[in-house]
């Protein structure tokens, strides 16, 4: 926050008045903006946010003090858009004055008593009646309304665009009427779009670097032999062609450090800056983030051993529709596990072992059938210092010693919060440079060594890895946070502006704008770069919904032509997914069509299906923490939130159960379903309770189902607030896995959070993104799952502490190691029923509208209760072609009520349906004493269970066959089925031959 100080106008010192040593650090000079005399107060001038505000009082008339006002500031903002070569767009009415265009190469602009001076060129404008192009207002929606100026077909635009620049209205006395400054990336685009090459190129005998910078006035590399400390080498400047900096360098600067001293006018400060930064298309870095380190990521001498050969080795995917996502933070895999050696703890290095607690967990999910693991950022991110040795800690000791509803560890956390080695990463920095921290060396080509040696070793391990990439938004702005990269090198572009010109922050932080072409090209280009250069398997895209559609199906589509031939990886096995939000500025198609749950229908992108996990949840992650859904206890199990009357409750779970139904088909706008109410609906007609639709998908893949992920509370921690107080843990225990049951079973594509297989606490943190490791821990020994290690931390928590605190000093709410190992049990048990057969993951929404269907609908429908089945043909008849060769048919039943139930359906009886085997030798009794009766088609099902049942294929042989041959065909039947997934290789092969089948007498050959 600045004061502004009076009585002085409003003007700035040139560059050649201002200090800016060699940067070794970046210089941050203070500011003022001082405001003319008057009698105007000293006033907060906040310049970051969307408003500036300005309290006065004054003895001449108020309008003329506003008017005046207005003018001392209109230079802050930037109203007017100067979107091609030949248009300006500015939202006012010239009446019968006259509108220039002014410019100044030292930025000396300035305004006092309704004059606006210190101009080098004023051009005047023209406005146009016809209004702005067409493709102007589809390229910038929210200014469709404004006037079109016309820029003279003489001027020099390219020139003037690197000056200080202003439009100003003047009246027919030659006053300044009104003026503000311009938004460039319509003719930044327009004229400077480009598709060479960026960043640093190495051949056999050179270095070149490349830097886009239309608007800069100068540019100069500083290269560094070390990461730190010491005068530059050398100190080169760039010549520049149609808006792009180069220089060509000696081969000995590979190894190097270099910075960017980039000569500029920057609109946040109005004046033309020397800023510092790092290059954009960094690929490594000093261990202070501060340099860019010269890293040629073709040297053998970067690549683990068989790298090259790595995309013949990868784990097979047949289809996207077999995909299983397990969402990891690279730090919790690993930074409490004793099994691995100190150095190696938190970092890449820990999943190269081959023996440690959380690699051997992992080797289970993926035997199970896990594919894909999605590792929160692992690029260059703010808010953790690479340097360990600056790093804070707490005394474990002293933590394990308070109770568990205390307030003290959340307190001790917190206070050394910003200087500890935790940070989940979303406050990018450097989109293309593995993070540092995660590192044993920051320095140096470690990070991406070690990154390189983590893939392989997961690809290994038959898991491909999922990069989140958080390209919505950047850390730092203006040119002097350290963070800042791309608003120093070209001001105003990268970042997304509101009407007044000041960025927008409705992500939290500095918004990019994809819609403008470098932009979008940056994103295309740092996909392509982990694609190939560390062969990522899939990325998750943080708010998608803030990215535009275009871009998003460009991303795909220059992902899907990568080839091994070429690229040395397959890229039409890359999926991609994200977070496909609509809010903020872009909300409703508000800067262009963007990437929307529902505008992404039909690009095969995925997105998070937030529906589902609301209804089975309860409310929303923004309502009130009782809420009930589904499987917490909506009107079955009461926990005293008022839901409203029993009709009203029972309204709730009938809606609730709906958008399960469509979540689990996939959540397909089409797929058909009967309601409550006995009619027929679509997806796409049945509705949330904000009048929205649940369905937007097209295809499967377009579904990503879940009901935990990093953010809020986890499974566990929510089922503990939302379920009554007095039921047990086994009871809560039972309900997690549940959940995540059904998401298991749903078609589309399942994503689980790491620790919803072994309920997972986070002792009730619903945001544990700063939380440090001990509220975010991971125990893959199994031996706690860190409930109740105190009060969640205050910022954001307090509100809940009431609700929470009763729960963590009952010593009954937290699970004991046999609970936990039951619950990673019933989860492995549940990816091997999925990958036991083809039919829970078809691929095309026609197969799913086909062949899966919901049986307890209607207004007779029996609460708390879902039974699906899911239907294969048969080779040789009509019909539904055959999919699966050992199952011809499956139903599932979830029972979500406290009470054993028995359903019965007409459509499904005389059918030779049977548990599923894996359920019959299950661990869990429960489970196993489900039944079927195939004479009245009913089916009895324990209290909270999920039970499948199959109907094998050639039944009439297996009738024939006394109780030991079945024991023995059943236990054919689960080996098969442990080796049967069809996205890659089992962990360990089996070396004999399998006949599927029933049981033959060897000697018989009956």
């Amino acid at each position: 926050m600045l004061l502004l100080a009076s009585p002085l106008s409003l003007s700035f010192p040139s560059p050649s008045n201002l200090h800016f040593p060699i940067p070794s650090f970046f210089p941050r000079p203070s500011l003022q903006f001082p405001l003319p005399s008057s009698t105007f107060h000293t006033t907060p001038l906040r310049l970051h946010n969307h408003t500036l505000s300005c309290s006065l009082s004054s003895s001449s008339s108020v309008e003329q003090s506003a008017s005046l006002s207005q003018m001392q500031n209109s230079l802050l903002y930037s109203r007017a858009y100067w979107v091609s070569e030949s248009v300006i767009a500015w939202n006012v009415d010239v009446g019968n004055g006259s509108c220039y265009l002014l410019a100044s190469k030292d930025a000396s602009l300035s305004t006092a008593n309704c004059e606006i001076q210190g101009e080098d060129l004023k051009i005047k404008l023209e406005e146009d009646r016809a209004g702005l192009p067409a493709n102007v207002v589809e390229k910038f929606p929210h200014i469709r309304g404004f006037r079109a100026f016309k820029v003279p077909p003489t001027s020099d635009v390219k020139s003037l665009l690197k000056s200080q620049l202003a439009v100003v209205i003047y009246d027919s006395d030659a006053k300044c009427r009104n003026c503000t400054g311009l938004q460039l990336p319509g003719v930044l685009d327009e004229l400077f779009s480009y598709n060479g090459p960026l960043g640093a190129l190495f051949s056999e005998d050179s270095v070149s670097l490349y830097l886009w910078a239309p608007t800069a006035q100068a540019v100069h590399a500083y290269i560094y032999k070390d990461p730190s400390g010491d005068d530059p080498i050398e100190i080169v400047p760039l010549e520049e062609e149609h808006g792009v900096w180069r220089t060509k360098g000696p081969k000995s600067w590979e190894g190097c450090y270099y910075v960017y001293e980039v000569c500029v006018y920057h609109p946040s400060t109005l004046r033309v800056e020397k800023c510092y930064a790092n290059d954009p298309y960094a690929r490594g870095l000093s261990s202070d983030g501060k340099r860019t380190f010269l890293l040629n990521l073709d040297s053998d001498e970067l690549k683990p051993d068989g790298w090259d050969n790595l995309a013949n080795e990868k784990p097979i995917l047949h289809s996207f529709s077999d995909i299983s996502i397990y969402e990891m933070h690279i730090r919790d895999f690993s930074v409490n596990d004793i099994s691995v050696q100190p150095e190696f703890r938190g970092g890449y290095l820990a999943f190269t072992l081959v023996d440690s607690a959380g690699v051997l967990h992992l080797k289970k999910l993926s035997s199970a059938g896990i594919t894909h693991v999605h590792l929160l950022p692992t690029f260059q991110f703010a808010g953790v210092d690479d340097q360990k040795e600056n790093w804070r800690f707490v005394d474990t000791s002293i933590l394990e010693s308070l109770p568990p509803d205390s307030d003290q560890q959340q307190a001790l956390i917190t206070a050394i919060q910003n200087f500890d080695g935790y940070n989940w990463g979303y406050n990018p920095v450097l989109w293309g440079v593995p993070k540092g921290s995660y590192a044993t060396n920051p320095n140096g080509p470690y990070r991406t060594i070690e990154f390189r040696k983590m893939v392989q070793a997961l690809n290994h391990t038959g898991l491909c890895i999922v990069l989140d990439t958080v390209y919505n938004h950047l850390q730092g702005s203006g040119p002097f946070d350290e963070h800042s990269v791309l608003d120093k090198i070209v001001p105003g572009y990268y970042l997304r502006r509101n009407a007044d010109g000041f960025i927008e922050h409705s992500t939290c932080m500095n918004n990019t704008a994809s819609e403008h072409f470098m932009v979008e090209r940056f994103i295309l280009d740092d996909l392509v770069h982990w694609a190939v250069n560390y062969k990522i398997d899939g990325f998750r895209f943080d708010l998608m919904g803030h990215i535009m559609k275009s871009t998003m199906v460009k991303a795909k589509n220059a992902l899907h032509c990568l080839t091994k031939e070429k690229d040395g990886v397959d890229g039409s096995s890359i999926y991609i997914y994200g977070e496909g939000w609509d809010f903020g500025e872009v909300a409703k198609n508000g800067r262009g069509i963007n990437a929307s749950q529902f505008n992404l229908s039909g690009t095969q992108i995925g997105s998070f299906n937030d529906r589902i996990r609301d209804a089975i949840l309860g409310g929303s992650p923004f309502g009130h923490p009782l809420q009930q859904g589904f499987l917490t206890g909506l009107l079955l199990q009461p926990n005293g939130h008022d839901h409203g009357t029993e009709a009203n409750a029972k309204s709730m779970l009938a809606a609730s159960m709906e958008n399960i139904q469509i979540g689990m088909a996939a959540n397909l706008q089409d797929f058909v379903l009967t309601n409550s109410k006995g009619e027929e609906v679509k997806g796409s007609e049945v509705l949330t309770h904000d009048g929205t639709p649940v369905a937007y998908a097209s295809c499967p893949i377009e579904t990503i189902n879940y009901v935990s992920a990093h953010d809020n509370e986890t499974l566990f921690d929510i089922v503990s607030l939302k379920t009554p107080m007095d039921i047990t843990v086994a009871e809560r225990c039972r309900i997690n896995h549940l959940a995540t049951s059904v998401i298991a079973l749903s078609q589309g594509i399942p994503f689980f959070h790491s620790g919803d297989e072994i309920l997972r606490s986070k002792s009730l943190d619903r945001d544990s993104y700063n939380s440090g490791d001990w509220f975010n821990r991971l125990d893959f020994t199994y031996n706690s799952n860190n409930w109740g290690v105190g009060l969640p931390p205050q910022e954001k928590n307090e509100k809940n502490w009431p609700l929470i605190k009763p729960r963590l000093s009952d010593p009954s709410f937290k699970p004991q190691k046999i609970d936990i190992l039951a619950t990673v049990d019933n989860f492995l048990n549940l990816l091997r029923i999925r990958y036991s057969s083809p039919l829970f993951r078809l691929r095309t929404a026609n197969a799913i509208q086909q062949r899966v269907r919901f049986h307890n609908t209607g207004p007779s429908l029996v609460y708390g209760v879902i039974v699906m089945s899911i239907e294969d043909g048969h080779d040789g008849f009509p019909g539904l072609s055959q999919l699966d060769p050992i199952y011809s048919f499956i139903v599932v039943v979830v029972n979500v009520s406290p009470k054993e139930v028995s359903f019965v359906s007409p459509s499904l009886q005389s059918r030779s349906l049977r548990l599923h085997p894996l359920q019959v030798i299950s661990s869990d009794d429960l489970v196993k004493s489900s039944k079927y009766e195939a004479s009245s088609g009913c089916f009895v099902v324990p209290q909270r269970t999920t039970a499948v049942f199959v109907e094998p294929r050639k039944m009439e042989r297996e009738k024939e066959m006394n109780e030991h041959e079945k024991k023995i065909h059943c236990l054919w039947h689960l080996i098969v089925i442990i080796n049967f997934p069809s996205y890659g290789k089992p962990l360990y092969e089996l070396k004999m031959r399998i006949e599927i089948g029933p049981y033959r007498n060897p000697q018989t050959e009956e």
